[in-house]
């Protein structure tokens, strides 16, 4: 496995991360966690691989530990292939990059993996012909403030400082669909920032904003940090009850989940939230072979992936349901799903 730097969105561009010190921290935290799960890593530079490119995330969620997993179990079972993982800005960068040929694969949520398909939101005009390798885990969207804030619903973010997820990921589509439907204008009625996971914890316990949306997979780690962070104490909005006007307006997307008491140190009630799924996506450039090897080892070989992230428990042959994704699966995943019984 092999970590380099993807891209992060900066206005309208694809911009390389800023510096050497996110990627070498990122590397070794991926290095750190597949070492623990007892992972091998791929060698680099064999001379007849074929190179497969993941395009993941913000070393703070789920999605990058996640990828590194994912890239050493494809790597164990599948020696001809050579996988690198990107670290992106999210699920919009993701796509971005399968669209442009620098990535082969992505993990993405279901809402933006429409939007991209349909040419709509951030991908306006830019229609992403896409396929589905696999329905991976349940996204829920945290908000996320401390005690003392004022904040007990979301109609309380009105005037505050807040920030809706980084530039170039899903966080950032969901908290801006959520905040429509409650009436409100995310550039007028709030003063928004746009920070990615693990800068709106630090930005929350330095109280230079109130409150944070992330859309992720549980546990999160940077939002367990901030759980544990002597003197603060964190806590959760309850929000599922916006998900039915969400899915009137942008599709039936969306869905009401729970984050339990305890996932987090220190939180002592369930949360009430909002859901959407994920998917690990690809372009149109893949073989039937390879996306039919791809589906067949992340399923089987899903207690590996377990070791370093319990969302992978997901990765399940009863989530390959056409009803979870948007995306049309490729021919080469279905026919495993077929095989197994599973219709798509």
């Amino acid at each position: 496995m092999l970590i380099r730097p993807g891209f992060v969105q900066s206005g309208s561009n694809m911009a390389p991360l800023k510096t050497m010190k996110r990627t070498m921290a990122a590397f070794a935290l991926a290095l750190a966690l597949a070492l623990a799960a007892g992972l091998p890593l791929a060698s680099i530079g064999q001379a007849q691989q074929k190179q497969l490119s993941i395009g993941t995330g913000d070393p703070g969620g789920v999605y990058f530990p996640l990828g590194g997993a994912v890239a050493s179990v494809l790597a164990k079972a599948l020696p001809d292939l050579h996988a690198t993982v990107e670290v992106t800005g999210g699920s919009v960068d993701n796509i971005r990059l399968i669209a442009a040929g620098q990535s082969d694969l992505g993990f993405t949520m279901a809402d933006a993996a429409m939007d991209a398909m349909q040419g709509q939101e951030k991908f306006k005009n830019n229609k992403v012909p896409l396929q589905a390798l696999l329905v991976v885990y349940p996204n829920r969207m945290h908000v996320v403030t401390l005690e003392g804030s004022g904040i007990e619903t979301l109609t309380d973010l009105k005037g505050k400082h807040v920030s809706t997820g980084s530039p170039g990921s899903a966080t950032e589509i969901m908290a801006s669909r959520a905040i429509e439907v409650i009436g409100f204008d995310k550039d007028k009625d709030m003063q928004r920032e746009r920070l990615g996971v693990v800068e709106s914890v630090n930005a929350l316990t330095d109280k230079r904003i109130d409150a944070f949306f992330w859309v992720g997979g549980i546990p999160t780690a940077a939002i367990a940090t901030l759980a544990t962070t002597p003197g603060v104490r964190m806590k959760l909005i309850n929000h599922a009850d916006i998900v039915d006007k969400m899915n009137e307006k942008y599709g039936k997307l969306y869905s009401k989940s729970r984050i339990k008491a305890g996932t987090y140190p220190g939180t002592r009630t369930d949360s009430d939230v909002a859901e959407v799924w994920n998917l690990i996506v690809t372009g149109n450039r893949m073989s039937d072979e390879d996306a039919y090897k791809i589906a067949k080892t992340l399923v089987e070989k899903k207690d590996d992936i377990v070791k370093v992230h319990k969302e992978a428990e997901s990765f399940s042959l009863d989530n390959q349901v056409q009803d979870r994704s948007p995306v049309p699966f490729h021919p080469g995943a279905l026919k495993y799903f077929k095989e197994k019984g599973v219709g798509g």
